[in-house]
């Protein structure tokens, strides 16, 4: 009886000592990386220990984005997954209510060619390009994005190489853009909606444009923008790259020039750069 109670004791022992060496085996592999670290200690701390008794404070546009990313692609992956769930009935909704701006679309193209016809071999006139202005405006709404803050979408089937929308705004010099950026800086308006036509002109579309000022960047756009001459007047024309379906986003690659302060990129395309700059 005395031997079995030793053996016993034995057994206890090794048990109790393998136990002990897999907890150290967890505590060696748990223990964060440095960077894992420099995460950590980004983040805000509290001085009250806890963010509920904080009240209200403004975060910061850069922590912000960190969190805003992950919230965009999230997003993104929750649409794919309801289009690939609802199967055709997701499909079938917008064709039916698309129906009617389809015919207006195919009612403008009409009239284009027309006028294409009747003007012959002038078709690069500036009054053409107007008329092409005119006649092939899109249905387009805006709304939150998954990118960042509010974006443009389109409300109807979009072919690649169509007139998706003029940019619009007040015509200024670099001189009084610069004034102007500085002082949208200083009132709290982060977001940047001047648009270089070329080195004597920008487009300043913050307080006086269209929908246009909406749209977002991505590294992996469906759209890209151009300069067209329409009566001695240059006007910035957003232009789709390849075919655009209902409630899809409208972007373009905004091609900032390089610079040390980086702005960092939200779009969440694969081959995402990054930086905006």
């Amino acid at each position: 009886m005395e031997a079995f109670l030793w053996h016993l004791i034995g057994k206890l022992k090794l048990i109790m000592y393998e136990l002990w060496w897999e907890f150290k085996l967890e505590l060696l592999t748990n223990i964060a990386s440095p960077a894992k670290k420099r995460r950590r200690e980004e983040h805000r701390i509290h001085t009250t220990g806890c963010a509920r008794t904080e009240g209200y404070y403004k975060i910061d546009v850069k922590e912000k984005a960190k969190h805003k990313h992950h919230y965009g692609q999230t997003i993104q992956q929750a649409c794919s997954e309801l289009m690939g769930v609802t199967g055709g009935l997701a499909t079938d909704v917008p064709k039916v209510v698309s129906g009617k701006m389809q015919a207006l679309s195919r009612e403008a193209r009409s009239n284009q060619r027309r006028l294409l016809t009747a003007f012959g071999h002038e078709t690069d006139s500036d009054l053409l390009k107007f008329n092409q202005l005119k006649f092939r405006k899109k249905q387009l709404k805006f709304a939150k994005s998954a990118i960042h803050d509010w974006g443009l979408f389109a409300m109807e089937p979009i072919a690649a190489d169509e007139m998706v929308i003029e940019y619009v705004g007040q015509v200024v010099r670099p001189v009084v853009a610069d004034l102007r950026e500085r002082h949208y800086e200083a009132t709290g308006i982060g977001s940047s909606y001047l648009f270089r036509i070329d080195t004597d002109t920008i487009i300043d579309a913050t307080k006086c444009g269209n929908l246009a000022r909406f749209i977002n960047h991505s590294c992996n756009p469906n759209c890209y923008a151009k300069i067209i001459t329409i009566e001695s007047q240059k006007k910035i024309v957003i232009y789709s790259k390849q075919q655009i379906n209902v409630n899809e986003e409208i972007t373009y690659d905004y091609k900032f020039p390089l610079e040390d302060e980086k702005i960092p990129c939200l779009c969440g395309a694969p081959q995402c750069r990054g930086t905006l700059n």
